[in-house]
């Protein structure tokens, strides 16, 4: 299956679930989006979920390479179980990311086993202005990680590569926004409106 009709597929995926809304939103970034994509939905639906979850494991595999990493970790505000399924099917150690440090017990953001030196490949679900995994990734570095590549399911394309770009961190999507509204519209699942509400907002970064 050739890159394009992966997208085409995940975008078709979005679109049989409803995942994508139109309306006044707030994002967990505080920015206000006049559309929204409900990921949180997709584990409801076993048959998109699978698919899903087996193209951000390829995505990985082959985008980024098994062997170029040691650990995966998450962000706590990440609930998808992408990010579990991933970390099983590529067979590596799992860390989470708190948002402060414990008061408590070793008083760490990392939880987990991280040796110092040891690479790490941040997954999230789904990237807006990359502030939360600009932090993940300097968590992780505080305490003796390497990173230098993430991944996520959708690019919203409201600055976060380019911020994680500034950090040293290369932002590997599945599909951005841009080809997804293209997508959409093309096979009549979205009107021009709702093309131009999408476009609007990703020239707004």
């Amino acid at each position: 299956m050739s890159e394009e009709t992966k997208k085409a597929e995940m975008a078709k995926i979005l679109s049989n679930i409803d995942a994508v809304e139109f309306g006044l939103f707030k994002l967990s970034s505080g920015k206000v989006t006049p559309y929204y994509v409900d990921l949180r939905i997709v584990p409801s639906f076993p048959d998109a979920y699978r698919d899903i979850c087996e193209f951000y494991v390829e995505a990985i595999t082959k985008q980024i390479g098994s062997k170029s990493f040691d650990r995966i970790a998450r962000h706590t505000h990440c609930r998808h179980t992408f990010c579990f399924t991933g970390r099983i099917s590529v067979k590596k150690p799992f860390l989470y990311v708190r948002k402060g440090a414990k008061l408590h017990g070793r008083e760490r953001r990392v939880e987990g086993i991280l040796v110092s030196g040891d690479h790490v490949l941040l997954v999230d679900d789904l990237v807006t202005t990359g502030l939360t995994l600009k932090e993940a990734a300097g968590a992780v570095r505080a305490e003796g990680g390497v990173v230098t590549d993430a991944i996520a399911f959708l690019d919203r394309e409201e600055g976060g590569k380019e911020l994680l770009e500034k950090s040293g961190v290369k932002l590997h999507a599945l599909l951005k926004m841009s080809e997804m509204a293209k997508i959409l519209y093309d096979m009549g699942s979205i009107d021009e409106e709702s093309l131009k509400t999408i476009t609007k907002q990703i020239k707004k970064k």
